[in-house]
């Protein structure tokens, strides 16, 4: 209901629309409950100013019993108030035009803003809030999708999988020697790796009020140290002591766990390319259970933008802030992965990756460490904060993914 509608209500009807409304919230959900919420304050604004006129008119009586004999202070939005406001309106104007000071009530600004916050105040007054704003998430998800391994105290981590089951069986003759058929399996060594973070706040920081920005600053470390992990996911570089990353690899085409022949190379995003990345992921008899598409948000903004010939969008996207579907395939936005999209270069840089995300395993060596300390710069009162912690990983499936890289410019 508006607001002019409202303020039509006497302040019973008013407080019954109100219990009305509460009841509605019970299964309301989203923006309906939203709107609910507002009507109700809105009503009890309503409600409060009216009580306000109310309690002012019995005050104007007892000074002068002849005034406004006629008046009603049981309707919330009456010829009284209508008066009021144009009398209140040409004060404000007759003030502003002598060169006064003009006061308006804060709910001018937003219904939300409560009577209570039209107060007097003789000296100037700060007031901090008492949470402090979070900016956009810096995290991919993707960290706490893939298969995490808890190794405590360990130094590596050996990991078998299977390449094939052979080459399949064959025609012998009576009496011949039978077809060999061996599977061939290959492994992949896991190496603990160190990842830190640090920083220092000047310890005025932790005496602020309110909010805790002294808290803030405490999580900024350990949300470091998980967002590199995330981001080495997809293109640690595999040297000595780090993560093999999924865009990794070896030196040698005969130790790759992914086969970097089946790579995908696309110069655009176009109506095709998700069917691309879908049919050519897995072996020859089978088209594999959907999947996960990790790509950077530059591709699934591409993806958002195609439209058919009529103007219609080629692609369904349902987003849920790090990840999704498209089309019903799910993906999670790794900012680590370049973009198809991208401006072209000489280079074939990897892109994105399709796969069961727990084919990739991450050893957990050790918990993060996180800790504090007042000592360290005592002299300078610095609060220094750092944490670490031991993991490593690779992609521990054969073909665990397919993997998709930006044409070369020209």
């Amino acid at each position: 209901m508006k607001h002019e509608d409202l303020i039509k209500m006497s302040v019973k009807d008013l407080e019954k629309h109100i219990a009305g409304l509460v009841e509605q919230s019970k299964t309301a959900e989203g923006e309906a409950l939203n709107a609910i919420v507002a009507e109700v304050e809105d009503a009890k604004g309503i409600i409060a100013d009216a009580k306000t006129r109310a309690q002012l008119q019995t005050m104007a009586a007892v000074a002068d019993p002849d005034e406004n004999e006629d008046g009603d202070e049981g309707k919330a939005g009456e010829t009284g108030e209508a008066n009021a406001k144009t009398k209140a309106f040409a004060e404000r104007g007759a003030a502003a035009k002598a060169g006064k000071a003009v006061k308006y009530s804060a709910k001018t600004l937003s219904r939300k803003v409560k009577n209570a916050l039209s107060v007097s105040q003789t000296a100037p007054v700060v007031h901090t809030a008492n949470d402090v704003k979070e900016t956009f998430n810096d995290v991919s998800g993707l960290i706490d999708r893939v298969k995490a391994i808890p190794l405590n105290g360990g130094e590596t981590y050996n990991r078998g999988f299977v390449k094939s089951y052979g080459s399949g069986g064959n025609v012998t003759a009576e009496g011949g020697t039978y077809s060999s058929n061996e599977p061939v399996f290959g492994y992949v060594t896991i190496e603990k790796q160190k990842v830190t973070a640090y920083t220092e706040e000047p310890e005025e920081m932790a005496k602020l009020p309110n909010a805790d920005y002294d808290g803030v600053v405490e999580q900024s470390v350990t949300r470091a140290v998980r967002r590199k992990i995330t981001r080495q996911i997809i293109n640690g570089d595999g040297s000595t002591g780090t993560i093999k990353g999924i865009f990794f690899n070896p030196a040698s085409a005969s130790d790759d766990v992914i086969d970097r022949n089946t790579d995908i190379t696309l110069s655009a995003i176009d109506n095709k390319t998700l069917d691309e990345i879908i049919y050519s992921y897995g072996g020859d008899e089978d088209v594999e259970a959907i999947a996960t598409l990790i790509l950077n948000k530059k591709d699934l903004k591409a993806f958002a933008m195609l439209r058919d010939q009529q103007g219609r969008k080629v692609y369904t996207i349902v987003n849920n802030g790090n990840s999704g579907t498209i089309d019903g395939v799910p993906f999670i936005i790794n900012s680590a992965c370049d973009a198809v999209s991208a401006t072209k270069t000489a280079s074939t840089p990897y892109c994105m990756a399709y796969g069961a995300l727990e084919n990739f395993e991450l050893a957990v060596f050790s918990d993060i460490d996180a800790r504090k300390s007042e000592d360290y710069k005592f002299a300078t009162g610095q609060i220094a904060y750092r944490a670490s912690t031991f993991v490593g990983g690779a992609v521990a499936a054969y073909n665990g993914f397919i993997r998709v890289k930006r044409a070369a410019q020209g």
